[in-house]
C-alpha cells in the first residue's frame, strides 16, 4: 500500500518530530521495518524505510564515479542518518538536516508530514504551501490532462 496522507505537526525543542500513526504501521506491516534512515531533498527531509534505503545505496553502488555521483554522495548518501522512534512515535531529526531545510529556525517549527509512497516527507510549512502553490498553477495550465484522468 505504501504510505499516503498529508499530516500537520510540529517539531518539539529538541527537534523530534511525530511520525503518524498510520505511517508506523505502515512501516512495520509493509515494509517489515521499526527503523527509518533520514537524508534531505528538494529542502525538506525524506525518511525511508531501511529497506528501502538498503536498496537505493545498492543502486547508487553501481553508477558510474562522475560529478552526478560526487552531487549525490555528498548531497543525499553523506547527510544520511539511522533514526528510531521513541515510546511517543517521534524521530529525532539531526540538527543539520533542520538547518539545511529551514526547520525548526527563527522560531518556524510547524512541519507537514506527507506519504510518498515508500517514503515519507517532511517539510517546513512554508515549504509545502509553497510547493503546493507552485502544483496548482502548473496543474491550471494543464486542464485537459486532469480531465482525462476524470479529475
Amino acid at each position: 500500500m505504501g504510505f499516503r496522507g498529508v499530516y500537520y505537526n510540529s517539531i518539539d525543542t529538541k527537534g523530534r518530530v511525530s511520525i503518524p500513526a498510520k505511517f508506523r504501521e505502515e512501516l512495520e506491516e509493509g515494509f517489515g521495518d521499526q527503523s527509518l534512515v533520514v537524508t534531505q531533498d528538494r529542502g525538506g527531509v525524506v525518511a525511508y524505510p531501511t529497506s528501502v534505503w538498503q536498496k537505493v545505496v545498492e543502486k547508487f553502488e553501481l553508477l558510474d564515479k562522475d560529478q552526478f555521483w560526487e552531487d549525490l554522495y555528498t548531497y543525499t548518501i553523506t547527510p544520511a542518518t539511522d533514526c528510531c522512534f521513541d515510546k511517543q512515535g517521534r524521530i529525532q531529526l539531526p540538527q543539520s538536516l533542520r538547518e539545511n531545510c529551514q526547520m525548526a529556525t527563527d522560531g518556524m517549527r510547524d512541519v507537514v508530514v506527507v506519504g510518498g509512497d515508500n517514503k515519507i516527507e517532511v517539510w517546513s510549512k512554508a515549504k509545502y504551501n509553497e510547493m503546493l502553490e507552485a502544483a496548482e498553477r502548473r496543474l491550471a495550465a494543464s486542464r485537459d490532462k486532469r480531465f482525462d484522468l476524470g479529475l
